[in-house]
C-alpha cells in the first residue's frame, strides 16, 4: 500500500482549508485517510502562526516508513528542516505560448531541412 503525505481540501466554496494527511495513494483526495498530521489555512497572513499547524514528528515517522510527500507538503517539510526539496527548473515557463510554438516550428523546420539535403 503506497502511502502519500498530502493535503485534503475542506472548507466551503471559495474558502479553502486543508488537512495534511497520510493516505493511501489510491484513495480520493478528500476521501479516506490513515492519519491526520495537521492543517493549512491559506487565507491567513503568511506571518500568522495559525496558518500552518503540522506534527513534524509524525511526518518523520511516515517518511521513515516510506511515505512520499506531495509537492506542497514537501515544501512544508523543507521549511521545517525535515527534508531537502530540490529546486525546480523550467526555463521555458516565462516564454509566451505563441513564441514557444514558433520556436518549436522553426526548430522542426530547421532540423528537417538538413536531413533532406
Amino acid at each position: 500500500m503506497p502511502v502519500v503525505l498530502r493535503m485534503a481540501r475542506a472548507g466551503t466554496k471559495k474558502r479553502p482549508f486543508y488537512h495534511i494527511v497520510a493516505a493511501d495513494s489510491r484513495s480520493p483526495r478528500d476521501g479516506r485517510f490513515i492519519e491526520r498530521l495537521g492543517y493549512f489555512n491559506p487565507l491567513m497572513p503568511k506571518d500568522n502562526a495559525d496558518r500552518l499547524k503540522f506534527d513534524v514528528e509524525k511526518a518523520k515517522a511516515w517518511i521513515a516508513k516510506g511515505a512520499q510527500p506531495s509537492d506542497r507538503v514537501a515544501r512544508f517539510l523543507d521549511a521545517a528542516g525535515v527534508m531537502k526539496r530540490e529546486k525546480r527548473n523550467n526555463p521555458v515557463k516565462a516564454v509566451p505560448r505563441k513564441e514557444r510554438k514558433a520556436a518549436e516550428a522553426a526548430k522542426a523546420a530547421g532540423g528537417a531541412a538538413p536531413a533532406a539535403s
